[in-house]
């Protein structure tokens, strides 16, 4: 978190409403994932490879306190 509050400043100026909201989406799935000591790159990785296929009602199953490493 961190380098989160260091770079506040930079942040700033997203571009726009839209690009701000995405940035807290990223940093907060990175951050739940290492909170729950997976690595981030790795959970990514897979879960945006299968999400396409996968059910929507079994969303539950792609979080990172879910996964699995293979």
């Amino acid at each position: 978190m961190r380098p989160i509050a260091l770079g506040r400043k930079n942040y700033l100026f997203m571009g726009s409403e839209a690009g701000g909201k995405s940035a807290a989406i990223a940093y907060t799935l990175i951050e739940t994932a290492k909170l729950n000591g997976v690595d981030p790159q790795a959970w990514l990785t897979d879960t945006l490879a299968c999400i396409a296929d996968h059910k929507i009602n079994r969303i539950d199953e792609l979080l990172p306190w879910r996964y699995a490493q293979t």
